[in-house]
Parts: C-alpha cells; sequence; structure tokens
C-alpha cells in the first residue's frame, strides 16, 4: 500500500466516522445524562432508539408527510421516556430500590418495545426511512462522502450544542446539573428530584428519536437495530461516563476508528474494534478521556 493510498484512506475513514460517530455520540450523551442523574445505565437505550425508528415507519405507512412525522416521532418517544421514568422508575425510587432492581426495569422496557414491534408485523421485514436529503457523492479532498453523511453530521452537532447550551445557559439544566453532582444538596436548595428526573429521561428520549430519524434513512430498520446502543456505550465507556463532552468525543471517535479498522484492516473485524477499543481505554485511563478521577468508596 502507497502513501497515497494510506493518506486516502485516512481521510475517508475519518470523514465517514465522523457521520456514523455523531450518532452514536447523540445516543451516549443520553446514556450519560441518565446515568448522572440516576446513577441507573439505560440498558433500553437502543430499544428507545429503535422505537423512534419504528414510529416514524407507522406514520409513513398511514400516509402521513415528513412535516407531521418527525414532530410526532418526536413527541411520541419524548413521552414514551417520561412515562418509563415517571410510571415505572420514580416508583422503584420511592420503595427504596436498589441499582439492580432498576436495571431490571430498563431491561423489562427493552424486551417491553421489542414486543410491541413484533405485534405490529413491521419488524418481520427490514425496512428503511426514506432520505430527506439526496444521496449524490460530495468530495472533500480526496475522500468522497454523500450528502446525507453532511446532513447528518450537522444536525447532530448542533442538537449536541443546542444540549450544551440548554446545560450551561437555563435553569433547568442547571438543575439537571445540580441532581447529577449532588442530589441531596439539590433537594434543600428545592429543586424537585423526581421533576428533573423525569425531564432528563424525556430529553433522553427526545435525543434517541433525533437519532433515529437521522441514521435510519442510511441503514436497513429491524428489531436488532437496538445493538447500536452497545457502541453507545463503548462511546460512553471511552469518552467518561460521567462526561456529557467525554460521550460526544467518544462517540466520533468509535465512529472513525470503525471506520479506519474496515479499510485498514477488514470488515469482519469492525464488529471488534469498539470492545477493543473499551479495553484499551480501560487499562490506561479507566475514567475515560474526560472522566475525573477515579474515586474509591469506602465500605
Amino acid at each position: 500500500m502507497s502513501l497515497s493510498d494510506i493518506w486516502l484512506f485516512l481521510q475517508q475513514g475519518v470523514l465517514s466516522g465522523l457521520s456514523t460517530g455523531s450518532v452514536y455520540a447523540l445516543l451516549a450523551l443520553a446514556i450519560v445524562a441518565v446515568f448522572k442523574t440516576t446513577d441507573v445505565p439505560n440498558f433500553a437505550q437502543g430499544e428507545i432508539f429503535m422505537a423512534g425508528g419504528y414510529v416514524a415507519l407507522l406514520l409513513l405507512a398511514a400516509h402521513l408527510s415528513y412535516a407531521a412525522v418527525i414532530p410526532l416521532t418526536l413527541v411520541a418517544i419524548t413521552a414514551l421516556a417520561a412515562v418509563f421514568q415517571r410510571v415505572v422508575m420514580e416508583r422503584v425510587t420511592r420503595a427504596r430500590g436498589v441499582g439492580v432492581q432498576f436495571v431490571i426495569a430498563t431491561l423489562g422496557l427493552a424486551y417491553a418495545l421489542k414486543g410491541l414491534v413484533s405485534l405490529t408485523g413491521l419488524g418481520d421485514t427490514p425496512r428503511s426511512l426514506p432520505a430527506l436529503i439526496s444521496s449524490d457523492p460530495v468530495q472533500i479532498g480526496d475522500a468522497v462522502v454523500s450528502r446525507l453523511d453532511i446532513a447528518i453530521f450537522v444536525a447532530a452537532m448542533v442538537v449536541m450544542v443546542l444540549i450544551y447550551l440548554m446545560f450551561t445557559h437555563t435553569r433547568i439544566g442547571k438543575a439537571m446539573r445540580a441532581v447529577g453532582m449532588n442530589p441531596r444538596a439539590a433537594q434543600i436548595v428545592g429543586i424537585r428530584l423526581s421533576r428533573i428526573r423525569m425531564m432528563v429521561w424525556a430529553m433522553s428520549g427526545l435525543i434517541s428519536a433525533i437519532a433515529a430519524l437521522l441514521i435510519m434513512p442510511k441503514v436497513l430498520v429491524t428489531p436488532d437495530i437496538a445493538h447500536i446502543a452497545i457502541l453507545a456505550y463503548a462511546a460512553a465507556i471511552v469518552g467518561g461516563f460521567t462526561s456529557l463532552p467525554g460521550a460526544v468525543l467518544g462517540g466520533l471517535l468509535i465512529g472513525i476508528v470503525e471506520n479506519l479498522v474496515g479499510l485498514f484492516v477488514s470488515t469482519n473485524a469492525i464488529v471488534v474494534a469498539p470492545f477493543l477499543a473499551i479495553l484499551v481505554t480501560l487499562i490506561v485511563r479507566p475514567q475515560g478521556l474526560l472522566g475525573g478521577k477515579v474515586q474509591v468508596k469506602k465500605v
């Protein structure tokens, strides 16, 4: 392989990886936001993402226009996440449930959503959402990407910037950060923990729905697409499971590494790349690239 080929592959891998990596970053943001606020890893994040795609498919099958499908999908998945938190997670909290019970609750949601998809009959055949943006190729440097890839990356980055501004410049965002840092202190100053937790879950549902609408015109929609949450978890671990900027960085890195491995090694090795990234991160920097200091709790 010549130097020019290596340079071409590097450009292609980075540019293609930014598109998929931005979607991983969105889902990692949702996972980290819920974890920071509740100390619970949401193992239904992939299924919530999947539900966003199938809700959009159902609405399109009802002959609604995309102008109606997009807001209705966002509202439906946001409401789904908020209702689950209020009806299930909050009750477990009031019953003084332990971590395992919260995890089981999220797994129950995951299986319930898969069951609902099977009842619709849409999960029997791989489908895809129609794209609003053409897939015409665009040359950037020596690499070639599609207009759809560029649109996915730009839209995802805009969403992430808006989330950052919400966390840093709004009262709700500051309240979410306070609950994540010290729930008891936040409650003492008048912040309603149940309300903030529900809003964080609602936000995670909204982010998942956006991610679904962005990436599903590019991939086939099946119930197994929920496995993308594994890559989002990898992104969160690499970037730092308690760091929102780390989730973004981790998502972009995972996307780029996947594409580079596929170009330089083999497409069969792509599935292994995220797990190798996790192992290397845990060995070199267990708290993640942008995670804080490792804290040891006394028991």
